[in-house]
């Protein structure tokens, strides 16, 4: 298998580094409905993170395969259509068992989930 294909699949099955942001960004996601999908502003509002965060993670999130998206398709008169994201299948079983294994560690260390106090 040549190197850089071997690298692509690589890519897809690790995992992100769990950052604040995208530990942000993960409960967003998984905090979310099938039936409700949400679309990126709303994730930069559920995370209280801005768009010049939350974009780029989704982006590393669909590259490994965690996250999949796609464009509002129904009306949307006055604004420009959403693009909604959703956990894969995959992509929810990893985020809950990297965050859980995060909640688990930091709690031994006695630090919360995003970190220690400022």
């Amino acid at each position: 298998m040549p190197s850089s294909i071997h690298a692509s699949l690589c890519d897809m099955a690790s995992s992100p580094r769990l950052t604040k942001p995208t530990i942000a960004v993960l409960e967003a996601l998984i905090a979310s409905s099938t039936q409700s999908p949400p679309w990126g502003l709303s994730i930069c509002r559920d995370a209280d993170l801005g768009p010049g965060t939350v974009y780029p993670i989704l982006d590393r999130l669909a590259e490994r395969g965690w996250v999949k998206s796609w464009d509002e398709t129904s009306p949307h008169p006055g604004r420009p259509a959403r693009r909604y994201y959703e956990l894969t299948g995959a992509g929810r079983l990893q985020a809950t068992e990297a965050l859980a294994a995060r909640r688990e560690q930091r709690s031994r260390l006695g630090i919360g989930l995003a970190g220690g106090t400022a």
